[in-house]
């Protein structure tokens, strides 16, 4: 019931680790893997294939790994196990949240679609055995801060629990039957989320039938009595622990177990609850049965970094990368016309910035200028200046002045900036101090960097035109940027193939196509404090104010057009309806769009009503002059909304529907209505 499980021979039962990785590829090996977009650039492609596909090739590398040590009798060594601690599904609610790059946005619709169908990836659909064990974590109401989560008590009413925090883990559960839960390091309403009986025992096992295992965050368990100062010792909160459902440890003191059994805090019987679920992992995994008889047991190494994996890995990159702005059109660039680039920026051959954190290592990292010099480098100069460092002047030892010169000399100027985990991350891992970071890897602005900004100042003043490529796994607020740049991409931290990725936007090799899965606030004096769990006036669905881009927002080089087909104008409540509308490519490019649908709830003065809420997506390609109609179902469930018991009721009313290429008023689409009667239906 530790992590690391020792071998019992004389029960033939093998030493087994239950501590790995997977968020964007198979993580924390020593052997090279496939890297792809981390999370959030994952989430911005709101694409469910796509990241259902990534899910199932990083779960064949690392069964090809877990198949090799099988044969060789030797189960028990960390980060090669099948139990992967992922998907991260927390709600990003504060953009300055370091964690919040591991995880797939502010919303619980996306977050819930895009983790199922990493889950499903991930899982297998054996009806016995599993391809890999999914994980989602951190449960629950946990999105920083970082520097106080051992100890911090997240305050939430019932509302913001079910409307905000709850919907995703309730997807992966029921929908996408996920088979391992890691509950976090906070307290909720003042119970240590791996001790809380709401949470552990009343909601994920009774009201969800969860039927898997939980583990905690590691070292989670000690916090109870050496932080939280909820239980007097350790040997009370063990049994704790275990009794509200924490079966399996991460740290060292489920050991204490047999002391808190012979004071009669726990029985044995107990504790036998919680080895039949791990040991139900370890038999849906193949570990006692013979390699013939399981399904995934023949995957080997020839799967590791293979052709289709890294496609996918390059193929996922360009699908993450937002175009912000493109002041007249100035992208895509013409590789016929332009003679010379000036490649500028901390990030234009960072490769290490392209993994982010929880990250494997691959063999080879295409950045920027690698790419850059590899695809264009024979007809196009490519001048490389690093110019700055993330936050502090580079050792190169030229001014401002002098690269603002050499960038002159080119008929472009592209800039490679941002930050990189080391300033936004886990408590711990992300340990670079200074501006924008905390020590614990919280970020205490939205804005880039200054020395950054400063610099792009001076190479705004050649005349140039200025094109800034931001890696970041959260918003920046491009203050500045947004109104003197000529064109910006959000290019997240785009794996193993960013390079390549960035390339291929910037030349016009690939129609850009991601979509914001976070706001982007003007300011930071628009942020709630960071410790206030409420989400009044934060995320798209509750912010009140002027945003620089919205949830959603993603520019093309082509235009699309919307046009309403024949929908329901009234429905019952209880009922599934289907609404559609035919989106046509209007531009000179062929390109994807992905297709938004919001609901937009009548005010109701007795109740907490969102703006609008994302409640279908699909990304779909067309040829320039193409055409397509995209249906979506709308079940009881999507058009309910939370009451402040935290009830998921359908009401009586109208609701109108919009269905474009982003929010309600901030792009191209249509709009329909739906009168809802009856008497009001509980969904759960």
């Amino acid at each position: 019931m530790k992590h690391k499980s020792p071998a019992i021979p004389r029960l033939g039962i093998p030493a087994y680790d239950w501590w790995n990785e997977a968020l964007h590829g198979v993580a924390r090996t020593k052997e090279k893997v496939t890297v792809y977009p981390q999370a959030i650039g994952m989430a911005a492609t709101f694409d469910r294939e796509a990241i259902y596909k990534m899910a199932d090739y990083t779960a064949s590398e690392g069964r090809a790994l877990f198949n090799e040590d099988m044969k060789a009798k030797n189960t028990g060594e960390r980060y090669r196990g099948l139990t992967y601690w992922t998907p991260n599904i927390n709600i990003f609610r504060d953009p300055r949240w370091g964690r919040g790059q591991e995880t797939y946005g502010e919303d619980p619709y996306l977050t819930g679609q895009m983790g199922i169908a990493f889950v499903k990836g991930l899982e297998g659909n054996d009806p016995y055995y599993l391809k890999a064990v999914a994980c989602a974590k951190h449960y629950a109401v946990h999105s920083g801060p970082e520097h106080n989560r051992h100890s911090f008590d997240a305050r939430v009413n019932p509302f913001d629990l079910w409307d905000t925090y709850l919907p995703a883990f309730r997807d992966l559960v029921i929908k996408a039957k996920v088979h391992g839960i890691m509950c976090a390091y906070n307290r909720v309403d003042g119970q240590p989320c791996c001790g809380n009986n709401e949470l552990l025992a009343d909601i994920l096992r009774n009201q969800w039938k969860f039927d898997g295992y939980v583990t905690s965050d590691c070292g989670g368990i000690s916090d109870f009595a050496s932080h939280h100062k909820t239980h007097r010792n350790h040997e009370e909160a063990v049994a704790a622990a275990v009794l509200t459902g924490t079966d399996l440890e991460c740290g060292d003191l489920y050991h204490l177990l047999e002391q808190s059994v012979n004071r009669g805090l726990i029985t044995e019987r107990d504790i036998n609850v919680s080895l039949k679920r791990l040991f139900t992992i370890l038999f849906k995994i193949g570990m006692f049965d013979p390699a013939d008889r399981v399904p995934y047991s023949s995957i080997g190494r020839e799967v590791i970094e293979c052709d289709a994996h890294k496609e996918h890995a390059y193929e996922m990159a360009r699908k993450s990368i937002v175009l912000l702005k493109n002041k007249k059109d100035i992208l895509p660039l013409n590789a016929k016309k332009i003679k010379r680039i000036a490649l500028i920026g901390p990030n234009a051959d960072n490769g290490q910035a392209q993994l982010a954190n929880y990250y494997g290592v691959p063999s080879e990292i295409i950045t920027p200028l690698k790419s850059m010099e590899r695809r264009y480098g024979k007809g196009i100069k490519i001048d490389y200046l690093k110019g700055v460092n993330i936050m502090d002047k580079d050792t190169e030892g030229l001014s401002f002045l002098q690269i603002a010169a050499q960038a002159k000399k080119a008929d472009v100027i592209v800039f490679v900036g941002g930050i990189t985990s080391d300033y936004e991350g886990e408590a711990g891992d992300a340990g670079a101090a200074g501006y924008g970071a905390f020590v614990s890897g919280d970020r205490t602005t939205t804005r880039l960097p200054a020395i950054q900004t400063e610099l792009m100042k001076e190479l705004k003043k050649t005349g140039r035109p200025l094109i800034v490529v931001n890696m970041s796994g959260s918003v920046m607020n491009f203050e500045w940027e947004s109104e003197h740049a000529d064109a910006i991409l959000q290019a997240w931290y785009g794996g193993q193939a960013a390079g390549d990725a960035i390339t291929d936007v910037l030349f016009g090799e690939y129609n850009p196509a991601g979509r914001m899965p976070l706001t982007t606030y003007i300011s930071d004096d628009d942020l709630p404090a960071f410790e206030d769990y409420s989400m009044a006036n934060r995320t798209y669905r509750y912010f009140k104010g002027e945003v620089r881009y919205p949830f959603g927002y993603g520019l093309s080089y082509t235009n699309y057009t919307y046009e309403e087909i024949e929908n329901p104008e009234i429905t019952e409540t209880g009922k599934t309806i289907k609404v559609s509308a035919t989106i046509k490519n209007t531009g000179k490019y062929d390109g994807e769009e992905v297709v938004q649908l919001y609901l937009i709830h009548p005010e109701d003065a007795n109740r907490r009503i969102p703006n609008c809420v994302l409640k279908g997506f699909e990304r779909i390609y067309l040829k320039r002059g193409g055409s397509r109609t995209i249906s979506f179902t709308l079940s009881p469930e999507e058009l309910a909304l939370a009451d402040e018991k935290g009830n998921l009721v359908q009401a009586d009313g109208r609701v109108r529907i919009y269905i474009g290429g982003g929010q309600p008023g901030k792009s191209e689409g249509i709009y329909t209505s739906l009168e809802m009667r009856g008497e009001p239906y509980m969904v759960f």
